[in-house]
């Protein structure tokens, strides 16, 4: 797989490429400069599975703002750049463990050699990032437009103004909203580079159809080897990216621990409020790091078959449930207890 195969770069406590699980990622929405905000934001992110989270740094003051961040969280904290090199510099001065800045829009060479040279006295990995929409000229012209060869040159040539000043602890990130072209891209970029792949479907929408786009998007370049970490991006509490990609890479096998729930689709046999108990269910199961697969399932009839393959489930009926152990019923209980009856199984499992 390819991403057995990457640089190995450190970001902070985290090492990422080279085989290491692949990093979940997020981003704050607050205001960098808001400390205390931002600290409490990351600190959920932190408790969802959040293993390295980006800080927007467009003053000197959300710069400044790094360091008191730094020493209330845990994970590695990336600072965003755009277009001001010196944000750049001051970032990595009040303690970034990695920037991400398109070489591109910082301006000169003289400019991206002074932010290189920072990063090389402190060993800080950079981060090139690449998106559909911020094209140049030159490549839309050359392919006619927005390509996946376009997206994939473009994120190379930057790569090379990097190499070419003498740096090369990186991690490339190319990103489109259009899920297809962002998947061909990465196939393409995958055999043409030996850095790690941090991998995303950009302004990928409401949380919705964003998890759609990115599961979609995702699971298709995952599933290749092709990876190193990921972010799921939503329009909405950045905790909802977590939970989608842990599941994404659960659902792919590329990780273990935590609880899966299944659920049955609903029918005219249903006779509780299924859809309801089944959120709650997802909700109450989050507090848990164990491996197994829970089942809700809406009627008596199919339940324990349905739910056989799951460890422990719920099965409702009319004003009663059971529980269900790899498809045998252990008992019966009425309806309004199934969610405390649950959680008292999952207290005391072993």
């Amino acid at each position: 797989m390819y991403r057995d195969n990457t640089k190995e770069i450190t970001i902070g406590n985290r090492k990422i490429g080279a085989g290491n699980p692949i990093a979940i990622q997020s981003m704050t929405n607050t205001r960098t400069e808001d400390v205390e905000a931002s600290v409490a934001q990351i600190l959920r992110l932190e408790k969802a599975g959040c293993e390295i989270i980006r800080c927007t740094v467009p003053t000197l003051e959300a710069a400044k703002a790094l360091k008191e961040i730094k020493k209330q969280i845990t994970i590695p904290l990336v600072a965003d750049i755009h277009f001001d090199y010196r944000m750049a510099i001051a970032a990595m001065e009040y303690g970034a463990d990695k920037i991400r800045i398109n070489p591109g829009n910082i301006g000169s060479r003289e400019n991206l050699e002074t932010v290189v040279k920072v990063a090389r006295e402190r060993n800080i990995p950079i981060r090139v990032g690449v998106n559909s929409g911020s094209l140049e000229k030159e490549i839309l012209e050359k392919y006619h437009g927005v390509t996946a060869e376009g997206i994939v040159e473009s994120a190379l040539d930057k790569v090379r103004m990097i190499e070419d000043v003498g740096y090369d602890n990186l991690v490339i990130s190319i990103k489109s909203s259009d899920v297809m072209m962002c998947v061909k891209a990465h196939e393409i970029l995958a055999g043409k580079t030996v850095y790690p792949l941090h991998v995303g479907i950009t302004e990928a929408g409401t949380v919705k159809s964003g998890n759609i786009k990115s599961a979609l998007g995702l699971g298709l370049i995952l599933n290749q080897g092709i990876g190193d970490t990921i972010r799921v991006s939503l329009t909405g509490d950045p905790v909802e990216e977590i939970k989608s990609a842990k599941l994404i890479l659960k659902t792919l096998g590329l990780r273990k621990g935590g609880i899966e729930v299944v659920s049955c689709p609903t029918c005219g046999r249903t006779r509780i409020d299924l859809i309801t108990l089944a959120t709650e269910v997802e909700n109450l199961v989050e507090q848990y790091d164990l491996d197994i697969k829970v089942a809700v399932m809406g009627c008596v009839v199919n339940g324990p078959g349905e739910a056989k393959e799951a460890d422990i489930g719920i099965a409702g009926g009319v004003g009663v449930g059971m529980l269900i152990k790899k498809g045998e019923i252990i008992r019966k209980v009425p309806e309004n207890e199934l969610l405390q009856v649950l959680k008292d199984e999952l207290d005391h499992w072993n």
